[in-house]
């Protein structure tokens, strides 16, 4: 089977057996998943939605985040871990969306990754899943999936990105990752892949 081929065909077999596949980060709005997503790294999503009810009820927009003390954000986000230096990215953020943008997030790639604590990833969750922009997120589970699949060699995720963006159409992009995202958590752990429970078994070298 040709590469692209085989590509649509893990992503439709994912497909019937995720069809909930979603962003599990809880959100609202454009500013509170570009925030999750920021307070989401070297944690997991659940965590992040403990500690992003309270800090959205006391800080539900830009304006108000960038004018928030310090101490106070820390205390909130204080479980995630790295508190102080996602307390500064947050500030920051905020502070350059009132300033550049009107305290609207932006729904370009080049903008989103002006931000600070904003890189490739966090922008892509943005775009594909706040504005429906066709965006590819690779995370730790979609890099490990793709190359183990043999749809990339790739290591870096800019790199693995563009390899999927020419084997996948762009209306697949944004929920093709969700699938993926679900069957690395599920199935396709990093530790011990429960293959004889894969549905990509007749797919995946």
């Amino acid at each position: 089977m040709e590469l692209e081929a085989r590509a649509l065909a893990i992503d439709d077999h994912l497909r019937h057996a995720y069809p909930d596949a979603a962003c599990a980060l809880r959100y609202r709005n454009a500013f509170e998943l570009l925030v999750a997503t920021v307070l989401s790294a070297q944690t997991t999503d659940a965590r992040v939605n403990m500690v992003t009810a309270t800090l959205f009820q006391r800080f539900p927009t830009a304006h108000a985040l960038a004018g928030a003390a310090g101490c106070e954000v820390e205390a909130i986000i204080r479980p995630l871990g790295f508190f102080r230096q996602k307390t500064r990215s947050l500030l920051a953020l905020s502070a350059q969306l009132v300033a550049d943008h009107d305290g609207q997030v932006p729904q370009t790639l080049a903008e989103l990754t002006q931000l600070r604590g904003v890189g490739r990833k966090t922008a892509n969750v943005v775009l594909g899943n706040a504005f429906g922009i066709p965006a590819i997120t690779v995370d730790t589970h979609v890099g490990r999936l793709a190359r183990r699949m043999g749809l990339t060699d790739a290591k870096r995720p800019e790199d693995v990105e563009r390899d999927l963006a020419r084997l996948w159409p762009q209306q697949r992009w944004t929920m093709a990752c969700h699938r993926m995202i679900a069957h690395g958590r599920q199935v396709c752990r990093a530790r011990r892949a429960n293959c004889q429970g894969c549905v990509l078994t007749q797919l995946c070298p």
